[in-house]
């Protein structure tokens, strides 16, 4: 894992992924170590968040380290008008790494050109979100028993849906097919779609949730994210667009999961919460396993 930062799930290489689902399942098995005894870990949370910023949290405790930072930036130097070059450079004064969500595309990479100490990207905009994808796979990994040939359903909010982009490059790597189903506002953006034609992947696009449902492996459900609509009148078009219930799944394979990045709305009926198809809640828990690992980071560059 050659780079000190996190910016691009794209910074590792199939090797490193491997690795970091085994460091996962060691950290899961023992939750409780001291790697961050005496680290200081810094967790700027310029957009809302509410698992991701817990369970940064927790695996930070678990590993014996300690939290300064916020959940608001209305109660920072923010809503001064301090830049984001000038927050990052003071933060990286105080922490040995900082954890950041930020609403810009990009902000993650800025930060990471002018910080002194390593940077996690939390979620910036529309763009990426690294460590949602990582434990995506682990979560993958753990239900599927592999990560190769998998058959992934990605559902919703394809145009601005950062985790989609994020597991789309990472899962690239092992050989699956997509299907994306989406309304026409919210298709998966071409620039994703030329990189799997460059890269041999297959994928369909579709409209219909129901069609070709008994052959996923996965099925990734996504928010319609009111936040990022400019027009209110459009978000209002397609945010009930896909409503998965329980029955849709009767016909499944037997080991295939839902997974949702959460927060969800509408998109996953309550009804399906007691399917054993459901693995969300769950999904959300393998978060701090895989968290672990990139804070982690800190004992290979000290």
């Amino acid at each position: 894992m050659k780079n000190k930062h996190l910016v691009s799930i794209t910074d590792f290489t199939r090797e490193e992924y491997l690795r970091i689902m085994e460091l996962s399942a060691e950290f899961e098995a023992k939750p409780r170590q001291d790697i961050l005894h005496g680290y200081v870990i810094s967790t700027l949370f310029f957009e809302p968040s509410t698992r991701t910023r817990l369970s940064f949290e927790t695996a930070i405790n678990g590993l014996g380290g300690r939290v300064v930072g916020f959940s608001d930036s209305g109660a920072t130097s923010a809503s001064k008008g301090e830049t984001l070059h000038d927050t990052i450079k003071m933060v990286s004064n105080y922490a040995d790494l900082i954890v950041m969500r930020h609403p810009l595309e990009g902000s993650a990479r800025l930060a990471s050109e002018v910080s002194s100490v390593p940077i996690v990207n939390a979620g910036d905009g529309a763009n990426q979100h690294p460590t949602q994808t990582l434990l995506d796979m682990y979560s993958i990994l753990k239900t599927q028993g592999t990560l190769e040939n998998q058959k992934i359903f990605m559902v919703g909010d394809l145009k601005y849906g950062r985790t989609v982009h994020s597991l789309l490059q990472a899962m690239s790597e092992f050989n699956p097919t997509f299907y994306f189903i989406s309304p026409d506002e919210l298709k998966m953006p071409s620039a994703y779609k030329l990189y799997l034609d460059k890269i041999g992947i297959s994928y369909f696009e579709g409209k219909d949730l129901t069609e070709f449902l008994d052959e996923a492996d996965i099925i990734y459900m996504t928010r319609v994210q009111q936040e990022r609509f400019t027009d209110p009148i459009e978000y209002e078009r397609v945010k009930n667009a896909y409503i998965l219930r329980r029955e849709m799944l009767e016909g499944c394979k037997e080991k295939m999961k839902v997974l949702h990045p959460l927060p969800r709305v509408n998109e996953i009926h309550t009804d399906v919460d007691e399917s054993p198809h459901a693995y969300y809640f769950e999904q959300a828990r393998n978060g701090v396993y895989a968290r672990m690992t990139n804070l982690n980071t800190i004992q290979r560059i000290k």
